[in-house]
């Protein structure tokens, strides 16, 4: 489970990451990062729609995306905004998959800031 210090929870900052931030697409998410230069953990948002399924399948997949961040952490850099979409296809997929999907995304923006630096 993901602490409240490493979740987005203002509508601003979800918009902010998804117009503004750079899009990774999956198979079975959508991954929108905002690199920001500040001094803080990493925060995450999820969008789960009803196109992806009952309130059950949704609160199921939320919970999956959490723990595959939580997993993640790690090669996340300090002061990322990241938001991950869910798609329909992730209502029917295993945890290793959605799990191999943000890492592949979160890995990109990895070889990003290492780019810049």
């Amino acid at each position: 489970m993901l602490a409240r210090r490493h979740r987005l929870v203002r509508g601003i900052d979800y918009r902010t990451v998804v117009r503004r931030g750079r899009r990774y697409g999956g198979a079975r998410v959508v991954t929108s990062v905002l690199l920001t230069e500040e001094d803080r953990p990493p925060r995450f948002g999820f969008i789960v729609s009803k196109q992806v399924g009952n309130a059950v399948v949704r609160n199921t997949v939320r919970r999956r995306l959490k723990d595959v961040c939580a997993r993640n952490l790690p090669q996340v850099p300090a002061g990322a905004d990241i938001v991950i979409r869910a798609l329909p296809a992730s209502a029917s997929a295993p945890f290793a998959d959605l799990l191999a999907d943000v890492s592949r995304s979160l890995g990109r923006v990895e070889n990003s800031v290492g780019n810049r630096a």
